[in-house]
């Protein structure tokens, strides 16, 4: 059923739905638009409603062939909306979904587009700040790129900033997406463009090897991965588009590359990947999430044949609901302590390895090899027992009674 969005637009049928909001296919004066109709509660917001239209002048003025233009913003009654172009094709996470990881050249080009829009809306003054596959749209109308890509256009400026507001977080809650937080946002530090940099870098890792580099299993121990632990890299990709990444992925925001030079260094590594497939590697953890499961060395194991029941997310806030799993919800946590942060194991938290093989540190190691320490103390009891059972075999008895003596080498006897 169609409705009216303030006095120049319809809304018509429904696209998608985000954790802001309800995408529609909408109609305006000058065509066919994507209207983004936030959530009630937050058009219930005097203060949000009191920054959206604050943030408008910025929003309005971000032209950019890979940005998805706002044309409007509507405030009408309960109503509060982004009125968007309307880009003819699909998100990048359901082609992730559908494909499960991208060839390096297509992945690559992708994550240029992405680079060359964040470039546009840094010079403005503009951070993204929510990064990822959900608010990345691929234009199926547009000509093919290199390794047969879409263009790329990043979607959802200012949904972050505008939740994000002072009396909904203050300054010790999180807003975002776990998998793709900064460091620096996780430590309670203000977004700057750098933390752009850091999630999309963390995109072109996933395009790259089907998983995120630090997601997986509750929310807290995401957002400890990408304080303490480094990423593991990954098999099969040039060097060069490695060091890249760990450049883009570095704890520390001043190392990181500006979206123009990372769009540039992208954009040069384009021929090194010509025709080069998608890559082959395991997901870790793709059976059995360890951070989530009981240290009970009987618990049952991806590898047994029995389910493998996870635990749900625990919430990090007492009296908070879990989080949502779903990576298109933006996850409203305390800032962890620093000793939170640095209660985790040192090293790679999600390393591609052999199916079935445990990661070093997880509660299944630890579980192994305890079973390994029980097996081995077994063992040394039992054969403390042969040596005793031997011993006494050989010496005639436990009874006292020595039986007759060798006496090659005992003195004489007095006569």
């Amino acid at each position: 059923m169609a409705r009216k969005i303030g006095s120049r637009y319809t809304a018509h049928q429904i696209l998608g739905r985000g954790s802001a909001g309800t995408v529609w296919l909408g109609e305006g004066p000058d065509g066919p638009v994507a209207i983004k109709l936030l959530r009630e509660d937050l058009a219930s917001d005097q203060e949000l409603v009191s920054r959206f239209v604050q943030e408008r002048t910025a929003l309005l003025g971000l032209e950019h062939p890979h940005i998805v233009s706002v044309r409007d913003l509507v405030v009408d009654g309960n109503d509060l909306a982004l009125v968007m172009d309307l880009v003819r094709g699909t998100d990048l996470r359901t082609r992730l979904d559908r494909e499960r990881r991208l060839a390096p050249e297509a992945a690559v080009a992708v994550v240029a587009d992405v680079a060359d829009g964040l470039a546009a809306a840094h010079a403005a003054g503009v951070v993204h700040r929510d990064v990822k596959p959900e608010n990345v749209l691929l234009d199926m109308q547009g000509p093919l790129g290199p390794g047969g890509s879409h263009p790329a256009l990043l979607t959802d400026f200012g949904v972050a900033k505008l939740i994000d507001t002072p009396r909904r977080t203050r300054a010790t809650k999180i807003i975002g997406t776990p998998d793709y937080l900064a460091p620096e946002i996780v430590e309670g530090l203000p977004p700057r463009a750098a933390v752009d940099i850091y999630a999309l870098a963390t995109v072109l890792y996933e395009l790259l090897a089907g998983f995120t580099p630090f997601g997986g299993g509750h929310p807290g121990a995401v957002l400890r991965r990408h304080v303490t632990e480094t990423v593991v890299p990954l098999p099969g990709i040039p060097d060069e588009l490695w060091q890249l990444l760990v450049q883009c992925l570095a704890k520390a925001p001043a190392s990181r590359l500006r979206a123009s030079e990372l769009s540039a260094r992208l954009r040069e590594l384009l021929p090194l990947l010509a025709g080069m497939a998608p890559l082959d590697v395991d997901e870790p953890d793709a059976e059995q999430d360890e951070d989530t499961q009981s240290e009970d060395p009987a618990a049952p194991s991806a590898s047994s044949g029995e389910p493998v029941r996870r635990r749900g997310a625990v919430p990090l806030v007492p009296g908070a609901k879990p989080a949502d799993s779903n990576r298109d919800t933006h996850t409203s946590m305390r800032v962890p302590a620093p000793d939170e942060l640095a209660g985790g194991a040192r090293g790679t938290a999600r390393a591609p390895r052999a199916a079935g093989a445990p990661r070093p540190g997880s509660a299944r190691n630890r579980a192994a090899a305890r079973r390994r320490r029980i097996a081995l103390g077994t063992g040394a009891v039992a054969l403390v027992a042969a040596i005793g059972v031997g011993t006494w075999l050989a010496t005639g008895g436990d009874d006292g009674d020595t039986g007759p003596q060798d006496t090659r080498n005992s003195a004489p006897a007095s006569p």
